[in-house]
């Protein structure tokens, strides 16, 4: 009897290390939805917009290399079943006890991309990202990286590697991203946050030296009444200006470098109904960052 108990122990201890561990991130490529690439962890889910989304389909047209950030109860994995329920018919823009996307990007830099900055504005890519790389895919890191064709611009030819690492019990996520460059020494690189001016969604800001960061409504007023707040952050390390744009529409962190010299930042999200309630809670978060 005792035999059998103890290889009874050990098969069930075998069992569960050979138990695949519950995932708390991940991040994959969404051809059912336009070509999105979707990421999340247990406390944020975003994503960005894909090629097909450049097509004359519903929502389409769009060419937009802007972080559009989705708001969830802290907890499971909801990107999958959201992307299930819409196919059924139920809209993502409504919440159906998971989270839900209330947030409005547009042809901005949304909740944290970049871009480089020239005389005019922006030098945003003209196309959504050509193609992408899953380069870990564990449990508790995902790590990806997507790839913009090359683009003209202000008598430069531009191309972008955005590497992005996504780990569990956080609301930021890491940027690694590689500009490749021709007509000039450097580049100004700017990490933003959509503002939202013309809706007066802002509640609060936080600018420090290296980081900037909103407290706001929910920006898109589209299919119901919008719960909560929202928080929206970049940092990047060595920034040489945080600034608003003169049209009141992106805070901007930017940075010089060289062509092909990595430009590392985070960006990063919450929502009222979560772990972080109020503006304090999320300033605070930011600055630990």
């Amino acid at each position: 009897m005792k035999k059998v108990l103890i290889f009874l122990a050990v098969a069930i201890a075998m069992a569960a290390c050979s138990a695949p561990a519950e995932r708390k991130v991940m991040a994959r490529f969404v051809p059912e939805r336009y070509d999105d690439f979707i990421f999340e962890n247990n406390l944020i889910v975003g994503r960005f917009y894909g090629r097909a989304l450049e097509a004359d389909v519903p929502g389409g047209n769009l060419v937009s290399p802007g972080i559009d950030i989705w708001v969830k109860y802290p907890g499971a994995l909801i990107a999958d079943s959201l992307y299930a329920n819409q196919l059924v018919g139920k809209s993502y823009h409504k919440n159906w006890g998971l989270g839900k996307d209330c947030y409005k990007v547009g042809k901005t830099l949304g909740a944290g991309a970049s871009a480089p900055v020239g005389e005019a504005g922006l030098l945003a890519p003209d196309h959504n990202f050509l193609s992408y790389d899953i380069l870990e895919d564990g449990p508790e890191k995902v790590v990806f990286v997507l790839h913009y064709a090359p683009w003209e611009a202000e008598g430069k030819t531009i191309s972008l590697d955005k590497k992005v690492t996504v780990t569990p019990d956080t609301h930021f996520c890491q940027v690694e991203d590689t500009y490749i460059f021709t007509g000039a020494d450097s580049l100004e690189i700017a990490a933003g946050i959509f503002r939202h001016p013309a809706q007066e969604t802002i509640a609060e800001e936080l600018m420090l030296p290296d980081r900037y960061a909103i407290w706001e409504k929910a920006s898109d007023q589209g299919e119901e009444p919008e719960d909560g707040m929202l928080g929206v952050a970049v940092c990047v390390p060595g920034a040489t200006s945080v600034r608003i744009t003169e049209d009141g529409v992106h805070g901007l962190c930017t940075r010089f470098v060289r062509s092909g010299e990595p430009f590392v930042y985070s960006f990063g999200s919450c929502w009222s109904a979560g772990d972080l309630t109020t503006a304090a809670d999320w300033f605070s978060a930011v600055r630990a960052q």
